[in-house]
């Protein structure tokens, strides 16, 4: 799998890695984040229409959007027949940050809803993944089944 996609396995270690550094630094944001995000989550309030974005909504999309990128990732990596792989291992990868984040670091709080909007994100990503992939797929089995018919032909003939 690595060995045959060498920059797609780079780029998902990175990008796993930097989640990684995102999900298990022991404070999940400075002083300066939490005051812009404070002030954004303050004018929002403050408006009727738009009295609906708190702070648990916020980080629930956090989540699935950091998310999406892991199931593209592993999906395209894994290959298409096995987009059901990379929603476990997207899965997996979440459950052991909420692991890691419960036993290990107390300044961070695990949550299964992490788990949750984690996976719901990587099934995103993999759905993504699936559909942009889909043509050349599509052309592969075309061109699969020209192959074999062109084989048969000439067996016929010969």
């Amino acid at each position: 799998m690595l060995h045959r996609h060498p920059i797609l396995g780079i780029m998902t270690i990175a990008y796993l890695a930097f989640v990684g550094w995102i999900t298990l630094t022991p404070q999940p944001y400075d002083g300066r984040t939490a005051s812009v995000l404070d002030r954004f989550l303050d004018f929002f309030a403050r408006h009727d229409a738009t009295d609906w974005i708190t702070f648990d909504r916020v980080e629930a999309a956090a989540n699935v959007v950091m998310f999406v990128p892991v199931g593209l990732f592993f999906v395209l990596l894994f290959g298409r027949r096995l987009w059901f792989l990379a929603i476990i291992a997207g899965a997996l990868f979440s459950i052991g940050i909420e692991y890691v984040q419960l036993e290990f670091l107390p300044s961070r709080v695990a949550d299964v809803r992490d788990v949750i909007t984690n996976t719901g994100g990587t099934i995103i990503g993999v759905l993504v993944g699936l559909v942009l992939s889909w043509p050349k797929a599509r052309r592969i089995r075309r061109d699969r089944r020209a192959v074999t018919e062109a084989q048969r032909t000439r067996r016929l003939a010969s």
